[in-house]
């Protein structure tokens, strides 16, 4: 079986896990949490980092920092895995979903139209017309590592009075080469950035994410709430209700190992991403989705677009072919607006959405990935074809 994406952890992760050990700090405490928490700030050049248990904890504490409150709203994508919306929730906010563009990405276009005609801006923020509920902030996600249009999306956010929170949770790495935010990392343009080190991530620390913030006192107050909101921890004085989010020594040994590997990760993604697209390019019917321009992109999904009737297979007969010739992959997540949870949403003009989720799977993609087995799984595409 050829995997979807696994870790790869053939680095310092056992050298540094066992010095964790050996010291007998495998908690919440220990010198790998502060050491990785340094090196990511240090890589995506920001002041600093906070490392949670999940990029779904850092999420859920930028929605709180955000200052978005019980019966708020914030706008989401439809196209995302459902962990970007569920902190909505946590917070006893509501959700609006947004469509997604050709690249995956939530369409800023249509934000913006949603925001010059459903809303309106008052003293306390912009306002629904159709709910009179404030809309607070935006959630945009870097999907599969593509970068967003960010650029138009702070000049929106600007614009209407809303905090901008980037869920970069599988983004790592991706950046701007050009443009307005040239050299600048996807989770730090907007208000907030999260990152997930989930084991398909980039880069795994098992489970945990780390949290960064355009300002830096909003970044300790993330760490703050996110060790129980101590102010005083030897009698245990807490002045606010926190939480227990704080990433563990042992996953943080880990995750250094795994950050000194990131760039090679990246190049090993991008030469077997150009692998795939120069075979499938040769068939018809199939195309792989491309990484936007002007962004170095961490290229951590690969996303193959079907064109049924000249394909001749459609996705679920593709996807299960596939499996039978032991390839692992799986389409793109349910979108969320049609999920039981959130079926009295708000949605707004939903149409690419809904094209793609029956039309795109995601191949093969980590880093262990071989030449000859990304060449294996071409040549079935190519024999598949009917």
């Amino acid at each position: 079986m050829i995997p979807l994406s696994v870790p790869n952890l053939k680095g310092n992760e056992l050298k540094y896990v066992t010095e964790a050990v050996e010291a007998e700090w495998v908690s919440t405490g220990g010198s790998f949490i502060n050491k990785f928490e340094n090196d990511i700030a240090n890589y995506l050049k920001v002041e600093q980092a906070v490392a949670t248990q999940s990029g779904t904890a850092g999420l859920h504490l930028a929605l709180n920092l955000a200052e978005v409150e019980r019966g708020d709203e914030v706008i989401v994508p439809t196209l995302t895995f459902i962990a970007t919306v569920n902190p909505v929730k946590y917070i006893g906010a509501e959700p609006i979903f947004m469509d997604c563009d050709e690249t995956l990405n939530m369409d800023i276009d249509k934000l913006e139209k949603f925001c010059e005609t459903e809303c309106y801006l008052s003293d306390n923020g912009l306002v629904n017309k159709k709910t009179n509920k404030v809309i607070r902030a935006v959630v945009i996600v870097h999907v599969f590592g593509n970068m967003a249009n960010m650029e138009k999306l702070m000049e929106v956010a600007t614009k209407y009075n809303l905090k901008v929170v980037e869920d970069a949770t599988e983004a790592l790495g991706t950046y701007y080469t050009s443009g307005k935010y040239v050299n600048k990392f996807s989770g730090t343009i907007g208000d907030f950035g999260i990152y997930s080190f989930n084991g398909n991530k980039i880069i795994t620390t098992g489970g945990g994410g780390m949290l960064v913030a355009k300002d830096k006192s909003l970044a300790e107050k993330a760490r703050y709430l996110s060790t129980q909101a101590k102010d005083d921890s030897l009698y245990y004085i807490h002045n606010e209700v926190g939480y227990n989010y704080r990433m563990t020594n042992v996953q943080a040994a880990i995750g250094v190992a795994q950050l000194e590997k990131l760039e090679e990760f990246i190049h090993i993604k991008k030469t077997n991403y150009e692998l795939y697209k120069k075979s499938i390019d040769e068939i018809q019917g199939l195309s792989l989705l491309n990484f936007n321009k002007g962004t170095r992109a961490n290229y951590w999904f690969y996303s193959l677009l079907i064109e049924n009737d000249n394909y001749g297979i459609d996705m679920d007969s593709l996807l299960l072919n596939l499996n039978e010739n032991s390839v692992q992959t799986r389409p793109i997540w349910g979108l969320i607006h049609k999920q039981s949870p959130y079926l009295s949403n708000q949605n707004f003009e939903i149409e690419k959405a809904t094209k793609y989720i029956d039309n795109v799977l995601n191949l093969p993609c980590s880093s262990n990935l071989t030449r000859e087995e990304v060449l294996r799984v071409t040549d079935i595409l190519k024999n598949l074809k009917s």
